[in-house]
Formats: C-alpha cells, sequence, structure tokens
C-alpha cells in the first residue's frame, strides 16, 4: 500500500497523456505527472519518487525532495494562513504543508519559521503538520546510548543552551558552555549522545569525547590548514576565544589534535603558527 508522506522507489507500468503511471508490483498505481518526466521514460524503468495528496485528494508522486517526510521534525517558513489554518513551504512544486489550527501552539505569522512535526492523519491519510509535539517527541522510552552518533533539530534557546530534538524522537540539551560555533534554532546538526540520566534526559554533543574526539578534531584542524594554504596563525600560545572563532573547537581539545599531528609529523608549529610538512 503506497502512502502520503513517504518516499518509495517505484517502477513505470504505463504512460498516459497526463505522465506516468507507477506501481509498486502490489497493483498500487500512482501516477507521476508529466512535469517529472522525460521522453526517454518506458515502462519498466524505476524512479525514487515522494508521495502525497493534490488538491484534488488524490495521491501523486514527485520526484522533488520535499522537506520533511512522515514522522519528522523541521524548521518550515509560514506561506499563507487561512480560517482553518496555516500553510508551510514543504519544498514541494505547487504543494504547501497545511497546518491546522488545532495544532497551532504560539503566535503563527506569514513570513516566520516554526517547529513542526509532519503525521499522517488517521482518518484521511493526509499529511499533516503540528507544533504540538508532546504524543511524537518524547523520552519516555529512550532509543539511543551514550556515545551514540545522533542527529539533531535545534527547537528553541534557553540561558543555560539549546533544546534539541534528537533523531525525530527525543528531546535533549546541548549546553551552550561546552558549543565552540554558532548554533541557531532551526539548525541541523550532527551530535553525540553525552549522557543518559536515570530520570530519561538526554545531555549532547557537537563533538565526540576521549581519542574518537580526538582524531576527528585532529582531520578538521588538517583540514583548515590545507585549506589556508598549509599555514594556520594558531598555536598553544593562542587565546580560547580565537581557538574557538577559527576552528570551533574548545582549547583543551585543540591541544590534544595538534599534538596527534605533530607526533604523526603532518605538521610542525612555531610563534607563527601551524606549518604543513610537505
Amino acid at each position: 500500500m503506497l502512502k502520503a508522506g513517504h518516499t518509495y522507489k517505484l517502477t513505470i507500468s504505463r504512460i498516459s497523456d497526463y505522465g506516468v503511471y507507477l506501481t509498486d508490483g502490489e497493483e498500487n498505481e500512482v501516477l507521476l505527472p508529466n512535469r517529472y518526466t522525460s521522453l526517454a521514460d518506458k515502462a519498466g524503468d524505476e524512479k525514487e519518487v515522494f508521495i502525497y495528496h493534490d488538491s484534488e485528494d488524490r495521491l501523486v508522486a514527485t520526484t522533488e525532495t520535499p522537506l520533511l517526510r512522515s514522522g519528522e521534525t523541521g524548521y518550515l517558513e509560514v506561506v499563507d494562513k487561512t480560517a482553518h489554518g496555516a500553510f508551510l513551504d514543504w519544498g514541494l512544486h505547487g504543494k504547501d504543508l497545511f497546518l491546522p489550527n488545532r495544532n497551532q501552539q504560539g503566535g503563527i505569522l506569514v513570513g516566520h519559521r516554526c517547529i513542526v512535526y509532519l503525521y499522517e492523519d488517521n482518518i484521511t491519510g493526509r499529511c499533516v503538520a503540528t507544533c504540538k509535539l508532546k504524543s511524537f517527541i518524547n523520552n519516555d522510552l529512550v532509543t539511543v546510548e551514550p556515545r551514540q552518533q545522533v542527529q539533531l533539530l535545534v527547537a528553541s534557546e534557553s540561558p543555560i543552551g539549546y533544546r534539541v530534538i534528537i533523531d525525530n524522537r527525543h528531546w535533549g540539551m546541548l549546553y551552550r558552555n561546552q558549543l565552540f560555533r554558532p548554533v541557531s534554532v532551526g539548525d541541523k546538526l550532527t551530535g553525540y549522545v553525552r549522557r543518559i540520566t536515570e530520570d530519561n534526559r538526554i545531555d549532547v554533543s557537537l563533538q565526540q569525547e576521549g581519542y574518537a574526539q580526538v582524531k576527528d578534531s585532529a582531520d578538521t584542524l588538517l583540514h583548515l590548514v590545507q585549506e589556508h594554504g598549509g599555514r594556520l596563525a594558531l598555536n598553544d600560545d593562542s587565546t580560547p576565544e580565537e581557538v574557538a572563532r577559527r576552528t570551533g573547537m574548545s582549547k583543551k581539545v585543540f591541544k590534544r589534535s595538534l599534538g596527534m599531528l605533530l607526533k604523526s609529523g603532518r605538521v610542525t608549529v612555531n610563534e607563527q603558527g601551524i606549518k604543513l610538512n610537505q
């Protein structure tokens, strides 16, 4: 069964005046309109497509990539408002994502962005957005582990840091005193689980810990040196602020990373900074 909000790899079953019909091999067909086809398309060819409902409530396919799929969270722009709700930029030609009034929270203004979750309506099967995340994002049953790499969406800012959504499932905290690069609400980041408390609160970081962190940061530092023509005006005497601004690392991680590069013979360092060895 083909469902709205999902991406599928389907096969062309037949060609019509309106486009090509795609099948999943189980007698389920969906139209891919002419806008997304080419004269070279023929029966038997495979297409990767996203499925959604058109304005007449029919399932239709597109080769465009949406900003959100079913089960995902994102930071989308409000492009229109009506008496029944708001419409969000979905990244699809001629199709916006509906955010009903009942799913809104806080002020929803045209031209502004909001954090939303996309789900399929139980009755209509249509894709719907919601700002009310409690039913979808929670830490009741934690599915991640310490040191695990995760995908983060920055949801809100507080004095101590940023509240983030982890892998479209859980809430986590990214502390300000562990950040060495600018972060804003709506950013999508790769992070790492630092710890999980007894009450299932999850702390995350943008850096790995231990040897893995140092190796990853050493690779980043080496790349920066290469990007700057083989020289980078930083050394052990550089201030933590300058190190953070130039590398996105803490002074401690920078020194460990530099030490690893020196030990491997990839670079040398003096009063002028780091120099790439040929």
